[in-house]
């Protein structure tokens, strides 16, 4: 008689220490942020050149930049340019995405300009928009604008497309008007799409507004970047990317709270990758 040996049943431990691990507030973060520092040390140590500094020399510029009064001058008109673009941006392109949600015709007439200008980077129309507008504050940002319009349309678009035609019939037998039913009934209800679009929007906002700034030098983060470069202070390049990304993880968190407190009812946001510029 044969013994057969009782097949080894697979142990789930591992998987549950992984999900417990995976729960804990703010580990994945800190275990990326720890694996990106331990692959940008080896890479320095292994190339050991001037322009690829060690990351722990770029962290200590980090309190420079931001103690130095003309750099924190600079980030702030950044941050004001963004604001401006990313305002007008919402409040052109969401009833814009509306409108293309709820009518035939207006879907028809924009849906095909989207598709040619979609494609295009934003900042290959920057040396254009200088020609009209000079290199000062309008073109960066009409770049910043451009950038964030096309997602918050499309998602804009999205949520009006969703609205179930009964809540409209409902809102029209109470007498509202076809304008108070777009902001009433249909803003509302496509508002946690449009607030998808947003997020991508905002990551858009804060990449255009540093590419226009390196093209159209004059002050901001893009030149404050670019002049370092000239000078050859790496160390200060990479301390300024290591603010840029700071900053977009403050302003993403910032709007996931935002978010939360308008639209918490609904499903959670993904993560953002972003699109071309």
């Amino acid at each position: 008689m044969v013994d057969h040996a009782a097949a080894p049943v697979p142990s789930t431990a591992t998987p549950r220490a992984r999900l417990r691990l995976a729960a804990i507030p703010g580990l994945p973060l800190l275990l990326a942020c720890a694996g990106l520092l331990a692959t940008w040390d080896l890479t320095a140590r292994a190339l050991a050149i001037d322009s690829l500094p060690s990351p722990w020399s770029a962290l200590a510029e980090v309190p420079a930049i931001l103690g130095d009064g003309e750099a924190l001058g600079n980030i702030l008109a950044s941050l004001r340019r963004m604001a401006i673009g990313l305002g007008l941006a919402v409040v052109c392109a969401v009833p814009i995405g509306l409108l293309m949600g709820r009518s035939r015709a207006v879907a028809a007439f924009c849906n095909p300009l989207m598709m040619v200008i979609y494609p295009v980077p934003k900042a290959a129309l920057m040396p254009i928009i200088m020609l009209w507008l000079g290199v000062g504050e309008p073109a960066k940002i009409l770049v910043i604008f451009l950038g964030v319009s096309l997602p918050v349309i499309y998602h804009s678009y999205q949520g009006g497309r969703a609205v179930e035609e009964k809540m409209l019939w409902s809102a029209a037998a109470m007498g509202m008007s076809a304008r108070a039913r777009l902001f009433r009934v249909v803003l509302p209800a496509a508002l946690p799409e449009i607030m998808v679009g947003l997020r991508t929007g905002l990551v858009l906002a804060l990449i255009t507004m540093v590419t226009s700034e390196m093209i159209a030098r004059q002050n901001g983060i893009g030149n404050i970047l670019f002049n370092s470069l000239d000078m050859a202070q790496y160390q200060t390049v990479y301390g300024m990317i290591i603010v840029i990304g700071a900053l977009g993880f403050v302003l993403d968190a910032g709007f996931q709270v935002l978010r939360s407190g308008l639209v918490g009812w609904a499903e959670p946001a993904q993560p953002i990758i972003a699109g071309s510029t």
